[in-house]
């Protein structure tokens, strides 16, 4: 089934997902109320939110009797319509989807499961292959071993060998299906993918052992001819100018061919992870409860933490791709507190899109924001203030709303055990 046509099938799907996680008219906005209340850490950006193309969506959860989870969103300058390169926020959805593959064709394939050592080939122009990841406990590329290098440290390989797996169509059909809208994943990241190979997607194969000498399943080489999701998006030209190689062109970067998530969408697509029950059943992923452990445990847990792939702590401190409430210089995470997240930065851009969550004080939140940070205007110089305004702004945006929950009176108080992981043992989904 074309993608324009699956799409417009599941509109009425759609309306439903668009009217449950729209934030409705908010006189009382504490997001708002904590963002003037500080002029100091946010005025900068306050005073020029469309320059920094601001979008802040946060999301209160209040527990039942029952600790059923009961979801509230706010809004700053939410904008659906507005462009902003997602960078790395795309490879969420990917490894879900890419575990959902797996455990539908565990059906036809009883032994094949997310650890299976595979081989990647190239049939295309500029695709590479892959036999050995000297990073993994077997020597050998997995589904599962990609996908922990993406949650852990946002590997980009790790991300194209999940796109290669699902091909470009099912990736976009894939969250189609489930009603998400806003969104367009039509590339491979950091390999200059572009049409018409970015449609083109590698052979792969499964093995018993890995020696690769027992194949389990064989994918072919895939093309997607479907047209791309049709957005009406302002903005995807961006900045004044960027340098192509040594040369400086002196008009916005046209960001129209790039892959697009938006932060609603985002935001969705974490709850759907996370708190999958809070959701009809079409909108859920299909995957079996190890398989929605498996991505928890490696959205939260620490570099320092995991043995296979291994990270030096100089190089990967435990704030490390963890934007909000811990952004900036290295350091740790308020003691207590994990976070459940997935970061983007490229071309000026910082998304988080994070589930914050404090078990000893009974706090836990959505938070998910993007901030644009480029006073020179010029894209790909590498001259970006990340560090002078981006990663302030998303870690005092953290602290603000961690603090306002930390103080929030609940009618009852959350058992938050489920997020309590052990990380002390390798996990398989």
């Amino acid at each position: 089934m074309r993608a324009s046509l699956l799409i417009r099938r599941l509109l009425p799907v759609s309306g439903l997902l668009a009217l449950a996680f729209t934030a409705p008219a908010q006189p009382g906005n504490p997001l708002r109320r904590l963002l003037k209340a500080d002029t100091t850490r946010f005025g900068r950006v306050l005073r020029q939110p469309d320059a920094y193309k601001v979008q802040i969506l946060y999301t209160r959860i209040d527990r039942d009797a029952q600790n059923r989870p009961r979801f509230k969103s706010f809004s700053y300058r939410l904008r659906p319509s507005e462009y902003f390169y997602p960078a790395s926020t795309v490879k969420l959805p990917a490894a879900a989807l890419a575990l959902e593959k797996l455990h539908q064709l565990k059906a036809r394939h009883p032994a094949l499961h997310p650890d299976s050592p595979l081989r990647i080939d190239s049939a295309f122009a500029g695709q590479t292959r892959v036999l050995r990841d000297t990073t993994s406990a077997t020597g050998r590329g997995s589904i599962a071993h990609y996908i922990r290098k993406v949650l852990l440290v946002s590997d980009n390989d790790g991300f194209n060998r999940l796109y290669e797996f699902l091909g470009q169509r099912e990736l976009n059909e894939g969250l189609a299906r489930r009603g998400y809208r806003n969104f367009r994943l039509i590339h491979r990241l950091s390999v200059g993918d572009q049409e018409p190979g970015s449609r083109h997607t590698n052979p792969v194969t499964f093995f018993a052992d890995t020696a690769l000498q027992q194949p389990l399943y064989q994918q072919p080489a895939a093309f997607n001819e479907a047209p791309f999701p049709q957005l009406k998006l302002s903005g995807e030209r961006v900045g004044e100018a960027y340098l192509k190689g040594d040369k400086r062109v002196n008009e916005p970067l046209d960001l129209s061919s790039k892959s697009y998530l938006g932060l609603r969408e985002q935001q969705q697509l974490l709850r759907a992870i996370l708190f999958p029950e809070s959701l009809p059943a079409a909108r859920r992923f299909d995957l079996g409860e190890e398989d929605y452990s498996f991505l928890r445990r490696y959205m939260s847990e620490l570099p320092r933490e995991s043995r296979f792939p291994k990270y030096p702590v100089g190089e990967y401190p435990d704030n490390y791709a963890k934007f909000l409430l811990a952004g900036g210089a290295a350091g740790p995470l308020p003691p207590g507190v994990r976070i459940f997240n997935k970061i983007g930065q490229a071309y000026g851009f910082l998304i988080d899109n994070a589930y914050i969550v404090d078990p000893a004080n009974g706090v836990e939140f959505m938070l998910s924001a993007v901030i644009y940070t480029n006073s020179d205007g010029v894209l790909n110089d590498d001259h970006y203030d990340y560090d002078t305004i981006g990663f302030p702004f998303l870690r005092d945006l953290g602290r603000a709303v961690y603090d306002y929950e930390l103080k929030r009176p609940r009618r009852h108080r959350p058992d938050l055990s489920r997020f309590q992981l052990s990380y002390d043992e390798p996990l398989k989904p």
